[in-house]
């Protein structure tokens, strides 16, 4: 068995160490809100945070977690960053299709929580690694800067 702590509430799963925890957080706990997107840890929609810090869980074996607080899309609007971005994302009607959108809350949450008012080049080098085939790029720039000024 892992225990795990996920959105503030304790998990534990009969899952091998080496399982990707995307996939324990969809398959076993019904947590659907992130994404699989290309499973190789390069597009991002799969973003988590794992003690606060935006991380791929697609690549993540769940059994090198440990004792880690896991924030998912489902938990994210109960931290201050996250409800922040979740509404700046509304106001400014960031989303287009959609299927990216976690993992981009996520990364940019985590970007607000470490630099409260991050400048150009902060947020691109932050949300470099989250793709968005719908380039809702300048949106979600915009969406940050929104967020970090409410």
């Amino acid at each position: 068995m892992i225990d795990l702590k996920i959105n503030g509430s304790a998990h534990s799963v009969d899952v091998p160490e080496q399982m990707p925890l995307l996939w324990v957080l969809r398959d076993v706990l019904g947590m659907t809100g992130t994404k699989f997107g290309c499973g190789i840890a390069q597009c991002g929609a799969c973003t988590v945070h794992l003690d606060g810090v935006a991380v791929r869980s697609c690549q993540l074996p769940v059994g090198s977690v440990g004792a880690g607080a896991i924030t998912t899309i489902e938990g994210v609007r109960d931290t201050a960053t996250g409800a922040k971005i979740q509404k700046a994302w509304l106001d400014l009607e960031v989303i287009q299709c959609g299927y990216c959108q976690p993992g981009q809350i996520m990364s940019a949450s985590a970007l607000l929580a470490a630099n409260a008012q991050p400048d150009d080049a902060a947020i691109d080098a932050a949300m470099a690694g989250n793709l968005c085939r719908c380039g809702t790029y300048v949106r979600i720039r915009e969406g940050i800067k929104h967020a970090a000024r409410s």
